[in-house]
């Protein structure tokens, strides 16, 4: 999941490796606990198989306007002047046309775990990169997962369990329940969006003026 999250980051736009651990931890919370310990091993291994590449730093300053002070001049022309290169200069990183298509991938792996919450809510962050098909597929996956797992608690029961354990039941059942109307919404939306979806006119004529030329 880590390599699905740094993918659909760089997606986005190019980040330095300080960036993208910052928003990893927004992105994914601090119950992951991403470290750069795990951050730039992920890091390598992306840009070794061509996934991503780095980016080489812009040295070229954006022009400024005149200040109308010598002074102020004076500083605008420093900070003018180009960086000077340097070993410690962070490098950034960006996704190729070969990371898209991994990016897409991960995002519709349909791995054993495919019910856990955080991994579907890891997918759900970055769906927005798919085709309105591709979405979908993954919402429409998590609902029969949702339906699965609510149709198995209502089978069952917590037995004789005191009064704290039947209440973590139900709270589970009722959990379970509310995100599946929560995907129901999304599928519904996802539907909506494809009727709203403006469509290309079409450039062939129309049967029955087809059938006049050619008469």
């Amino acid at each position: 999941m880590l390599e699905l999250a740094i993918l659909g980051l760089l997606k986005e736009q190019p980040l330095h490796g300080y960036e993208l651990k910052k928003r990893l931890g927004e992105t994914l919370g601090s119950l992951w606990g991403i470290s750069y310990g795990s951050l730039y091993p992920a890091l390598r291994r992306l840009e070794h198989d061509g996934s991503i590449e780095i980016v080489e730093p812009d040295t070229v300053a954006a022009p400024m306007p005149a200040t109308g002070s010598l002074d102020g001049d004076l500083a605008a022309a420093r900070l003018r002047r180009p960086a000077k290169s340097s070993r410690r200069t962070r490098k950034a990183y960006r996704v190729t046309e070969r990371g898209d298509a991994r990016l897409s991938q991960l995002l519709l792996d349909d791995d054993t775990a495919g019910d856990a919450e955080r991994t579907f809510a890891l997918k759900l962050a970055f769906c927005r990169h798919l085709d309105p098909d591709a979405r979908l597929e993954l919402l429409t996956r998590r609902r029969a997962a949702l339906a699965d797992r609510l149709s198995r608690a209502r089978r069952s029961s917590p037995g004789r369990g005191d009064r704290y354990t039947r209440s973590l039941f139900e709270h589970r059942t009722q959990s379970t329940q509310r995100d599946l109307e929560w995907v129901d919404a999304l599928i519904v939306a996802e539907g909506r969006d494809d009727v709203s979806a403006p469509t290309k006119p079409s450039t062939q004529e129309p049967l029955d003026q087809q059938g006049a030329t050619a008469s």
